[in-house]
């Protein structure tokens, strides 16, 4: 499948906005005013897939060897019941195991980012608790979408400040219009940052002008802008952005905090080299072969990617064939 064009555009219009360093320099991002963060956001957080056996049952052992492979990667985080995590398809009991297992095997250094939204106000309060009791130490809290066209910028700015102010942990605003059919509206991200107990955003819809705009109009909040594709993590970056939950991170760790990194460093002609390279794979494993993808490009990298819960469907010989091209054309197969 080609390349974006729009997407192309964009990460062109964003470097040629940058003062690029001689051959071989390097300038680090430079750190925006404002106050400081009270949770420090910065860096990689993979959205883990979730692993289920081939009678379609939550794999707590195959998540641990997945688990115990991750903790060798210096990731910030890890995000659990997410898209890629298939929490639409867990039961509320099935998701407070996940987290408990995942608390108990990730290092204490490392943030454990969990979802909890649900249609209802109401609801997403009370999974939002039981999340943090289950060891949680941020609440990813998507749109609720079911009556998206009463989704006004009221409706939204009222129910994500009751939940933030019943929340015992800190609250990160889940914007994926690609699922959803619902962007958060930016008036109403803009309002909401001003909240003690929100501290971020996760943004997958990729309209770079809108993330810088975020980082922009909330420099003097505590509030921290994430990507949430590694397809457009270096322009987020370049504007401010703090760090990235990407899905091509359970396949793919080491090269996406590899990226984080050259970008801190200001190395912006290695990371432009790295980024070009990630687009397509991560393309494939999102919105060409969505989490069946993902799955299967896990296994090749030595992961437990398994079967994913019906009605998703496994690929087929021609998807998977057109799969392992996109990863081997661009050097990692």
């Amino acid at each position: 499948m080609a390349l974006s064009t729009c997407l192309t555009s964009t990460l062109r219009r964003t470097l040629a906005a940058l003062h690029w360093a001689g051959s071989g320099q390097c300038r680090r991002l430079s750190t925006p005013p404002g106050p400081g963060h009270t949770l420090d956001l910065r860096g990689i957080f993979p959205p883990l897939a979730t692993p289920f056996s081939h009678m379609q049952e939550v794999d707590y052992v195959q998540m641990e060897g997945n688990l115990q492979r991750y903790a060798r990667i210096p990731f910030r985080g890890l995000v659990v019941l997410g898209s890629n995590g298939e929490y639409p398809y867990l039961t509320p009991h099935e998701r407070l195991d996940v987290v408990r297992c995942v608390r108990q095997a990730l290092p204490r250094d490392r943030l454990l980012l969990a979802g909890s939204g649900c249609e209802s106000t109401q609801a997403t309060i009370k999974v939002t608790v039981s999340m943090a009791e289950a060891g949680a130490d941020v609440a990813l809290v998507v749109t609720p979408c079911y009556y998206r066209g009463a989704m006004t910028s009221t409706a939204l700015v009222q129910h994500y400040t009751e939940v933030a102010d019943a929340s015992p942990i800190p609250v990160v605003l889940y914007s994926v219009p690609a699922n959803t059919g619902l962007d958060l509206p930016l008036e109403a991200v803009l309002i909401l940052a001003q909240h003690p107990n929100i501290v971020g955003i996760k943004d997958s819809g990729g309209d770079i002008s809108r993330m810088g705009l975020m980082v922009h109009k909330t420099q003097q909040e505590d509030f921290q802008v994430l990507a949430g594709s590694a397809s457009f993590l270096m322009a987020s970056y370049a504007l401010g952005a703090s760090g990235g939950v990407c899905a091509l991170a359970n396949v793919l760790g080491d090269a996406l905090c590899q990226l984080d990194h050259l970008c801190r460093e200001g190395c912006w002609q290695e990371a432009r080299d790295l980024q070009h390279r990630l687009i397509e794979p991560n393309m494939a494993v999102t919105r060409w072969f969505g989490i069946p993808g993902l799955k299967k490009a896990m296994e090749w990298f030595g992961y437990y990617g398994g079967p994913c819960r019906t009605p998703l469907a496994k690929l087929s010989p021609a998807q998977v064939e057109e799969l392992r091209s996109t990863f081997s054309t661009n050097g990692w197969l």
